[in-house]
């Protein structure tokens, strides 16, 4: 049973963001992204209680810019997707979680050291250029089952 219900359309709209936002990171990296995508779509918390699908999640709009910076500037995230991403996206979406983004709801590269918290969520670990955050004990349990 997947982490999330989806559909192939999903599956590329998820590749497509996962090499734009994470290709020089490697598959690895990619995948870390992915953790992330799928953790907000099953997150019903915080910023993510109005956002149940993968499109939802890509398309979010948070203080006036959507969430994920390559839907505005990305220019690898127009392009169509390939299948190595879309197997990585499937993996992520079907069973794969693992540490630093395994609860993560949150990364970004700060191109300096990861900062302890970051909207007063704790750091859960690094991952070449990117840090991960996970939701402050108490707030989000729904990240933390499936």
């Amino acid at each position: 049973m997947p982490r999330v219900n989806y559909r192939s359309k999903d599956v590329d709209l998820m590749a497509r963001m996962m090499r734009a936002e994470a290709e020089g990171e490697g598959k690895q990296g990619m995948l870390y992204v992915g953790n992330v995508i799928v953790n907000r779509a099953k997150a019903d918390c915080l910023d993510f209680n109005d956002v149940r699908t993968i499109e939802d999640v890509i398309f979010q709009i948070q203080g006036g810019n959507y969430s994920f910076e390559a839907v505005q500037k990305g220019n690898l995230f127009y392009q169509r997707a390939r299948t190595a991403e879309k197997n990585l996206a499937k993996k992520n979406l079907d069973y794969w979680r693992e540490h630093p983004g395994k609860y993560a709801l949150w990364y970004f590269n700060p191109y300096a050291p990861c900062p302890p918290t970051w909207y007063d969520q704790p750091f859960s670990g690094q991952y070449k250029s990117h840090c991960f955050y996970e939701p402050a004990a108490g707030t989000c349990e729904s990240v933390y089952m499936g």
